[in-house]
């Protein structure tokens, strides 16, 4: 099987990466904007054999790939906030990009990095089957660019009812490989365990559902092995965890030391979420049962660090 990865320098590609390196009947070929970085990565990585790695101009619809995964995009709530209205630009090209393919080549998988942000909800209770996207059309701010972007693409990708297109809504993702200095709470808490620092956060209790690479990895797999489907589909664990309950946990396994703060400063550039993470269990369909919740998801990384 060959396995085509759009966007083969972020992080959560590189951990996909390694989960099927190890599987001798799948070949990958990597594409990315920056392949000196990503040669460095597999190089330093010791992986440099087992990949192919290409810029996108070297992508052809006469190539043939079973699947491809398309991780292009923008995860640091910090960048997305800097990039502005280009992640339309961005999110379009490549997605074109695959949709062309699947044009050409009808058989082709195609599985498109998607966000929970897609939703726009105020995010006051977690979304489920039912939850339906709002946008205040009149209003719009710049914090709705991201969820727009993801919304237009899976919009169009229903509309291609013929082609086997799998949106996977990422809502929260942890991962011990993952660039620390993002600004998302878990990266806070590394850096704050790391430094020997005090945390310092705010007194609200948000609650989050942490997919780590096992279960989101073991989700794609069964997207490939499972027969065509043009479908969304929620990432989801065992369970959620609030943030109180989650610092109380790193301070007795790790040594956590934290502090409540109402001027530390949090950086919400899709909106604020208090509740962000689905109950919609779709993804059961297709056989997907997560190993962990989050909170051993994120002490199995925590170890790992």
């Amino acid at each position: 099987m060959k396995i085509a990865i759009f966007g083969a320098n972020s992080q959560i590609a590189k951990d996909t990466i390694l989960f099927f390196l190890n599987k001798k009947e799948i070949k990958l070929f990597l594409f990315a904007r920056n392949i000196v970085t990503l040669e460095k990565w597999l190089i330093n990585s010791k992986l440099d054999n087992n990949c192919k790695f290409f810029e996108y101009s070297s992508f052809s619809n006469n190539q043939k790939f079973n699947v491809i995964i398309n991780f292009v995009g923008v995860g640091d709530p910090e960048k997305i906030k800097i990039l502005g209205n280009d992640i339309f630009k961005i999110t379009e090209k490549f997605d074109e990009m695959a949709i062309e393919y699947l044009k050409e080549n009808k058989g082709t998988k195609y599985i498109f990095l998607s966000s929970g942000a897609v939703y726009s909800s105020n995010y006051q209770e977690p979304v489920s089957k039912d939850t339906v996207a709002k946008i205040n059309i009149n209003n719009l701010i710049s914090s709705d660019w991201y969820a727009i972007a993801k919304l237009y693409a899976e919009a169009k990708h229903r509309s291609l009812v013929d082609y086997s297109i799998v949106d996977i809504r990422v809502f929260n993702y942890f991962s011990h490989t993952q660039d620390m200095s993002a600004r998302f709470l878990i990266t806070d808490i590394v850096r704050s365990l790391k430094n020997k620092e005090i945390l310092e956060t705010s007194s609200d209790n948000i609650v989050r559902d942490y997919i780590t690479p096992i279960d989101f990895n073991n989700l794609i797999k069964l997207i490939i092995n499972y027969k065509p489907l043009n479908t969304a589909l929620d990432c989801y664990t065992k369970s959620p965890i609030s943030k109180f309950d989650l610092l109380l946990e790193l301070e007795s396994k790790f040594g956590l030391n934290y502090r409540i703060d109402e001027s530390a400063v949090i950086i919400n550039s899709t909106g604020f979420k208090s509740h962000y993470y689905s109950v919609n269990k779709k993804a059961k369909n297709i056989g997907y049962s997560p190993r962990n919740n989050s909170l051993d998801g994120i002490i199995h990384e925590l170890n790992k660090l």
